[in-house]
């Protein structure tokens, strides 16, 4: 069979991902800036809850490579692909690959914490997160402290992350970066990329998970007790 150009990556899945790049990029910088950039910090840190429940979802009902079950693989299939790795001779992959699969799964979970966390998370002065009233002093500490931990790990597994896409294209010369962006990879056979067919209605149930997604915390954090923060 010829190899051939692929649609791969969804546009909801290519969207979402370039998002959260920026949200997080931003709960860093707005953090540095201290309190009078903490509603900033806030709003990109719901906003990261929410893209990262998208891609929960989309890994359930979305299309084929963005699905779970198309690129977490058991250890036998990791430890596989190491092997091949380290003899740069990794087999192509139409999705993620083994190891990229379970960056995936870190990255997400790293993320979901570190959002959930900022909810109930105080700096000790004059700043809390917007459900600080639903908990304790001791448990918003308790959080607070996780929050402040889990971002030491974010940012080196964000580290790990771009340097494994830059190792890809200058040792294996394989570019991770473009398929991500136009969402067609190169040297596929055919058969391995997405329908063309069911583009417009995925796009239309992404459109839909990402609006209901939001009105729900919207709607949590609007009925939220209102709080004083005591500092300690």
């Amino acid at each position: 069979m010829t190899p051939e150009r692929t649609y791969v990556w969804d546009l909801p899945l290519r969207l979402s991902h370039a998002a959260l790049a920026v949200c997080v990029a931003g709960s860093f910088v707005t953090h540095w800036l201290g309190s009078a950039a903490f509603r900033w910090h806030e709003a990109c840190g719901c906003t990261t809850l929410v893209l990262v429940a998208f891609r929960l979802a989309w890994g359930i009902v979305g299309t084929r490579h963005a699905r779970f079950g198309s690129f977490v693989r058991g250890p036998r299939a990791v430890a596989a692909y190491a092997r091949a790795l380290v003899r740069r001779a990794p087999a192509v992959s139409a999705g993620h690959n083994a190891l990229g699969g379970w960056m995936v799964l870190a990255l997400l979970a790293l993320l979901l914490a570190q959002a959930a966390s900022g909810l109930v998370a105080n700096d000790a002065i004059v700043d809390a997160g917007p459900l600080y009233g639903y908990v304790s002093a001791a448990q918003s500490d308790a959080a607070s402290h996780l929050h402040r931990a889990l971002s030491n790990w974010i940012l080196a597994a964000v580290c790990l992350h771009v340097l494994a896409v830059v190792a890809y294209r200058v040792v294996l010369r394989t570019d991770l970066i473009g398929p991500m962006l136009t969402g067609f990879k190169d040297g596929l056979p055919p058969g391995a990329g997405i329908e063309p067919s069911s583009r417009g209605q995925r796009l239309a149930l992404a459109a839909a998970l990402v609006a209901a997604l939001g009105a729900l915390l919207g709607w949590i954090l609007y009925r939220a007790p209102e709080f004083v923060l005591i500092p300690s």
